[in-house]
């Protein structure tokens, strides 16, 4: 089997700060329990402006992770969380049955001009799991496990992998791990049931054939190296395939479409716990 199995390109959207949508897209609706992804970024805001932030919208059925490279982001939720996300760190939000929350840029980001970059994921959670309570996770960068290897660097953000294993709440085998490579570096990928590597910068050699900045590419099954001539970085995701066919629409994930309408009503009447001092709201869209 080919080390590379499709290479996915970006597409560009403007959700009021451009972004990288590379899951999901024809013949590739989900990579392991992985089903959204969304390079942010990197990205400017005005001082004293409101643009880039994302006010208050729904989800059901999945569970976010977010993951910056660089800025910083305000977490608030209908559960109460306030959260401030920082590069390194991983936030990952269970909707289960469903939850609210917005994501803003904070004051001293906009005032300081530093940018925002960095990955927003959905993972679908299994039949059990995606109806299930709420909840809201976070893990600091320093407790997330990191290995120095000759000419690379793993940071491990989810699941187990290099001796390591993550604090990072799982639902089902799952995989996610940042890695940077030096000049002349080589890394051996670890296994997992359907993998998917994407690169922030540089490029690297996948089973003879080059993988550029930008780039998603859903890699094949058996053992895949990577070598890079300059240095590159970009993370790995994957893990075991779904356990039954899932159905997105706008913010929802749901394994039957008789639950997303029900959400989309849901939102549409108002019936969705809200944000606390949030009283801004995305509506449904038509």
């Amino acid at each position: 089997m080919n080390a590379i199995m499709q290479r996915i390109e970006p597409k560009q959207q403007d959700i009021g700060f451009i972004v990288r949508r590379l899951l999901p897209v024809r013949g590739c609706r989900h990579i392991g329990p992985f089903v959204f992804l969304d390079h942010m970024g990197p990205a400017y805001f005005v001082a004293g402006g409101t643009s880039g932030d994302v006010r208050p919208h729904p989800h059901i059925g999945l569970a976010t992770v977010t993951y910056l490279t660089q800025g910083a982001m305000m977490h608030r939720d209908s559960l109460g969380t306030v959260q401030r996300i920082e590069p390194g760190a991983v936030n990952l939000m269970v909707a289960g049955r469903g939850i609210v929350h917005s994501e803003r840029i904070p004051p001293d980001i906009r005032e300081s001009q530093l940018a925002v970059e960095g990955l927003q994921m959905w993972l679908a959670l299994p039949l059990a799991d995606e109806a299930c309570a709420p909840a809201f996770h976070h893990y600091p960068a320093d407790e997330l496990p990191q290995a120095q290897l000759p000419r690379a660097l793993v940071r491990l953000l989810i699941g187990s992998a290099f001796g390591m294993h993550s604090p990072v709440r799982t639902f089902c085998d799952t995989l996610y791990l940042d890695w940077q490579l030096q000049a002349g570096g080589e890394l051996l990928l670890p296994a997992a049931a359907e993998r998917g590597l994407y690169l922030f910068d540089g490029e690297v050699q996948v089973g003879g054939e080059t993988v550029r900045a930008g780039e998603l590419v859903q890699l094949g099954e058996g053992e895949i190296q990577l070598t890079a001539s300059a240095c590159a970085h970009g993370v790995l995701f994957g893990g075991a395939p779904l356990d039954a066919p899932r159905f997105l629409d706008w913010n929802f994930v749901a394994s039957n479409r008789e639950r997303l309408q029900q959400a989309r009503e849901d939102w549409a009447a108002g019936r969705f716990t809200m944000v606390p001092g949030e009283t801004e709201f995305i509506p449904l869209p038509g």
